[in-house]
């Protein structure tokens, strides 16, 4: 039985003067104590105190060995997605952090995929930087649930969700920037509510602005956190969806009918809650998600899987990681050449 985790995250190491990349004021970059510990900074500022594995992959693949990981797909953290900046530069700085995330993973290719992210603020910007990514090895790509106020249902991120499926990239989306942080203090809050309530907002809004009617069944999408507050308040969208047609107006099926287009990951941290969740979206479609290495994340990876109430053997062996291998299954050979043939028209 492989065990792959899809969410776990990666800061390598960027200097205050390669985050001049993307502001003039240094922002992101790491501060590393030599000690095993670091803190990222925006700015000149301290952001979230940091360990090692976020940066050091001899020690993610021992935390891997120590826990009982296989695989993990890396990708990005929010904190270094820059989608305020100018695209021209944004995408500058993707391809630096993209070239970092691949490096960082060549310490075992068997074992670290790399992900990478793109400047969203952009479509046409986006598509190419995730083009180059995929000739350069990014088996996939990392996304924020949002740019400022366009959510995933806006006409342009589709655009390049359809580009992703073109590519044969799987797009892994992250809730980021949290909604109504001013009434959100202290506790960690955003982190508890935010998340949540972002993913959930992206997942029903794609439903009910009739995204997922555009875009190729293709697509491998996956949202992290469970897929937030979503599968606990699916009810109450179909109701709303059978009784008002403001709320059907550009969707042609209930909100429920479109859970087979995207997949969501573990990290609900309660087998109750797991339960719940496989039962709306299928076996399937649920992978085992850490949030590695912080420490909001799961501590024991696949712990709330072996715990789940009603999985049989096959069921715990396909969300902790046969799911996560067909989803990031490289693209085919006709994939691989359309990634190739972008690339090089790109360069031209």
């Amino acid at each position: 039985m492989s065990v792959f985790d899809v969410h776990a995250h990666v800061f390598p190491r960027i200097s205050r003067a390669e985050g001049r990349v993307l502001s003039d004021t240094g922002e992101p970059w790491l501060r590393d104590h030599g000690d095993g510990t670091g803190m990222m900074m925006s700015g000149g500022d301290e952001y979230r105190p940091v360990e090692e594995g976020l940066w050091e992959p001899a020690r993610r693949l021992a935390d891997m060995d120590a826990a009982g990981v296989d695989v993990q797909a890396v990708s990005s953290t929010p904190l270094m997605f820059g989608y305020g900046a100018d695209p021209a530069r944004a995408a500058d700085w993707c391809d630096l952090v993209n070239a970092r995330i691949v490096e960082y993973c060549a310490a075992d290719p068997a074992r670290l995929l790399p992900l990478c992210q793109v400047p969203l603020q952009h479509t046409a910007t986006a598509c190419e930087v995730a083009t180059r990514a995929a000739a350069a090895g990014a088996r996939g790509v990392h996304i924020g649930n949002h740019v400022g106020e366009r959510n995933l249902d806006d006409g342009e991120i589709a655009e390049f969700l359809a580009h992703c499926a073109a590519l044969g990239l799987p797009v892994l989306v992250h809730p980021w920037d949290m909604m109504a942080t001013d009434r959100m203090r202290g506790h960690m809050l955003p982190w508890l509510v935010g998340m949540p309530a972002e993913t959930q907002l992206s997942i029903l809004g794609m439903m009910l602005g009739g995204t997922f009617e555009r875009l190729p069944e293709s697509l491998r999408l996956c949202f992290c956190h469970g897929g937030g507050s979503f599968a606990f308040l699916l009810g109450r969208a179909d109701n709303a969806w059978r009784n008002r047609d403001i709320v059907r107006a550009d969707s042609p099926r209930p909100p429920s009918e479109y859970t087979s287009r995207f997949h969501v990951d573990s990290a609900v941290f309660d087998p109750r809650a797991l339960r719940l969740l496989v039962d709306v979206m299928g076996v399937e479609r649920v992978m085992l998600g850490t949030d590695y290495p912080f420490p909001l994340g799961e501590r024991e990876p696949g712990a709330t899987i072996r715990a789940c109430p009603g999985l049989t053997g096959a069921d715990r062996s396909a969300i902790l990681g046969g799911n996560a291998e067909r989803f990031f299954a490289p693209a085919s050979g006709r994939d691989a050449l359309r990634v190739d043939s972008a690339a090089a028209g790109l360069a031209s």
